[in-house]
This record gives C-alpha cells, structure tokens and sequence, in this order.
C-alpha cells in the first residue's frame, strides 16, 4: 500500500493523481483494448502480459494503465523513467532482473517516454527482452516505427491508444466531483454544459480536463460549503469565450459542415468565421486540418493539384506550431480551398469504383498484367503478352487492365474545371488512341 510522508500530507496532491484509477473498473477510455472479452484486457487478467508498447497522445492513461498491470501481476513490477535514467540505470535493473529470473521470478519494466532513449539505451535492453529476464513495456507519444529499435520494436506487441472522448472526458469530470478523493466532500455547483466545454477544451486528455476542472473550481464562488462555478471563471480558466458545443456533438459536426460548404460555395468569408468559431471554442486544429485535406481532393482534385499540397503543408505547420500561432495557416488552406475551380470527379470516381469493387469481388486480375516471378507463374501464362508503355513512341499500350465483365467502364469522369480541363483533354486523346489502335 503506497503511504504519504508527513510533509506529502500537508500538500494536497493535484486532482489527476488523486484519481488515478487503480483497477481496470476504474479506467475509463480503451473500451478497445479493454472491454469485456478484448485481448489486454485478457492478458491483465490472467497476469499474462508479453513486451509491450502502449502507443498514444498524452494524458489518455498509458502509465496509469501500467500502474494497473502493477496491481495485478505477481512478477515485480519496476516502474523506470527514461527522463531521468541512463545506461548506468539501465544495467543496474537489467542485472536486477537477470537476478530475479534465476530464482524464477518474472520481471516486468515500465519505461515511461521510452522515445526519450536514444539507440543505444535501447539497445541495453535488447538482450535482457531476447531471452526473457524482462518483460518490457514502453509508454510514447511518438510513433514507435520511427522511435523505437527496430530489434526491440519487433519483439513488442504495439497497443494504440487513443484520445478519450468528449462523454469519457466528462465521466471522469463528474466522478471527480463526486468522489471523495475529488470534490465529493463538498458541494460543487457546475453546469453540464461547462463539464463539456471543459472536456472540448482537453482535446482528449484526461489529465488537462481534470486540471482544469480543479482551477475552475478552486476559484469559483464560495459560500458555506458550496462553491458555484460561473462562466467567467471558466472562461478565465482556459482563456476561451464561451463557445459551447452542445451535449450530444452536434454542434462539432454542424460547425464542421458549415466550414465545408462554405469552401465548397466558395465563400472565403462564412469559411474563415465558421475556421474561427470551431478554434476558438477549442476545436483541435489537426482535426480541422484533416478535414481540409479531405476536402482538397474531395471538392477540388485535379480541378487544382496544389490544393493538396497546401492542405498537407497547413496540417504540418499546425502539427510543428500548434495553437495559437497556426490559426493563420489553417486560415490560408482555407480561403485557398475557398478561392479555386472546384470538381468531385475524384470522389466520384472513387465511389463509382467503390461500388464495382465491393459486389465483383472474384473478378481475376488479368494474366497479361500479373506478376510472373516464378517458373511456375510463367508457365501458367502470369505476364505473358505485357507491354511496357515506356518502350512506345507514344508511351501508351492498347493493353486491356479491367477485368473482362467490366471492360468498358468509365469511373473518372474529368470537368473543365480550372487545370482539370487538360487532364481531361489529355484523357479524350488517350481514349481516342486506344480505340484507334485496338
């Protein structure tokens, strides 16, 4: 049982720590991973947990998460931070648990922001995984593909957490209130609608709505033993104007849609104010950004290529600078996205495709256009008869690539919108080529 130093007693531990969940009940969020019947869950329970890396943005329960595995596991459990741990560490608790495993005891080590390690330190670890004096689990919030070992990565089962929900968030936001390790002991007056602008606020962190819970109401209003939360104070709390969405998200999904129409109906002006309603009520903007480069080939495509380019440069600008600073960018991608020649003959065509694809599953993919990379293969005709365009004057085949049930189909469909007009001329001739040449 983890017991308070006289001093620690004195101080009132931060909200988030005092509601640390200490069993897989308690955990909210990773239903997953961790609802009834799901493989972590089942490897919890069962004290049968492997190398692992829970992979996923802050304050979502990775090392709590860990700390349950803790309370259940009869291996040691030893709780290590790559911040402040180095090669010395690294040996000193690898020789530990070598120790541990001749006396056929397990060992399992948590290293929290395990990106942190550079190669080397992760190489430390390595052997002690390979032959099982360790089971290791690694906490990130970067992409273990690029931040892990390779070796190490390939011997861990990757677990990806995500962003707890606006109605998680709020759950935990009413426990806090109600729990005597929270606010149960007193009398907390907070509308339901500021517990979700709050929880909109956290943008899935679990750690910042219940820190910003705690300072909405260690400053709101006190009588008695009643404290009453306003609007000022929230918005004082988070530095936001009181832009709510309403409880069920519809608001998220209509503001959202607004902003696409707008660029759709090529109206810079409703697109750049509904850009600013969805930011400043605290709308993640890597969301936002993500549904404009949606947008880009949806709405535009070959109507303007650069349209893409500039959505995928305005999500990594948001990404690299964050909030405030890429409101401009997010407002650039859109009035662009607002201002140029529009077609959905990409989308269209997509769909067309789309539904082609789903009820002709068994079509065979023509012999001429298979892969003959075995003696076999090309015996059984894979390839025979293939016609590299590149080696034409005109660098085009009458090569048929359609299955034959669907020969003459025509899915991309180009307007003469904006530069779409010479992607569909270039089309026409091909087309005509082909017919010719046939």
């Amino acid at each position: 049982m983890e017991q308070m130093s006289i001093f620690e007693s004195q101080v009132t531990r931060p909200l988030a720590e005092r509601l640390r969940p200490k069993t897989l009940e308690e955990y909210v969020g990773q239903t997953h991973l961790l609802g009834e019947g799901k493989v972590l869950r089942r490897l919890i329970e069962s004290d049968n947990v492997s190398s692992m890396i829970f992979w996923g943005p802050p304050g979502i329960g990775k090392t709590t998460l860990a700390r349950i595995i803790a309370g259940k596991t009869k291996a040691e459990f030893i709780d290590f931070s790559a911040v402040t741990s180095g090669i010395k560490e690294i040996r000193a608790v690898m020789q530990q648990a070598e120790n541990n495993r001749r006396y056929g005891e397990k060992t399992i080590v948590f290293v929290d922001e395990i990106h942190r390690f550079n190669k080397a330190q992760q190489d430390a670890f390595l052997p002690f995984v390979e032959k099982g004096s360790i089971i290791l689990i690694g906490a990130t919030t970067e992409n273990p593909s690029f931040e892990v070992n390779g070796a190490l990565l390939s011997r861990c089962k990757v677990f990806v957490l995500q962003a707890l929900s606006i109605s998680e968030i709020v759950k935990l936001l009413e426990r806090a209130i109600s729990d005597p390790k929270g606010f149960g002991n007193q009398q907390v007056n907070i509308q339901s609608d500021m517990l979700e602008a709050i929880a909109v606020f956290a943008n899935g962190d679990a750690r910042t709505a219940l820190s910003t819970l705690e300072m909405v109401i260690l400053n709101g209003e006190t009588d008695d033993n009643t404290v009453t939360v306003t609007k000022e104070t929230l918005q004082q709390c988070t530095s936001k104007k009181s832009l709510l969405y309403d409880k069920s998200g519809e608001e998220h999904y209509n503001l959202i849609s607004a902003l696409h129409k707008s660029m759709r109906n090529s109206d810079p002006d409703a697109a750049v104010y509904w850009l600013a309603r969805m930011l400043e009520a605290g709308e993640d903007p890597l969301y936002i950004a993500r549904r404009v480069t949606r947008f880009a080939s949806e709405d535009i495509g070959l109507a303007d290529p650069r349209a893409l380019e500039i959505a995928v440069a305005a999500y990594q600008a948001c990404h690299f600078i964050g909030m405030p600073e890429c409101t401009v960018h997010l407002t650039e991608a859109v009035v662009y996205m607002s201002m140029v020649p529009k077609s959905n003959s990409l989308y269209l065509a997509y769909e067309y495709a789309k539904k082609d694809a789903l009820t002709q599953l068994s079509e065979p993919v023509p012999l001429v256009i298979r892969n003959g990379v075995t003696k076999l293969m090309k015996e059984l005709n894979y390839g025979k008869g293939y016609q590299y365009a590149h080696d034409t004057d005109d660098k085009l085949t009458d090569m048929q690539c359609l299955p034959d049930s669907l020969l003459d189909r025509e899915y991309y469909k180009p307007t003469e919108q904006g530069v779409e007009g010479k992607f569909k001329k270039r089309l026409t001739e091909i087309k005509e080529w082909k017919k010719k040449n046939k």
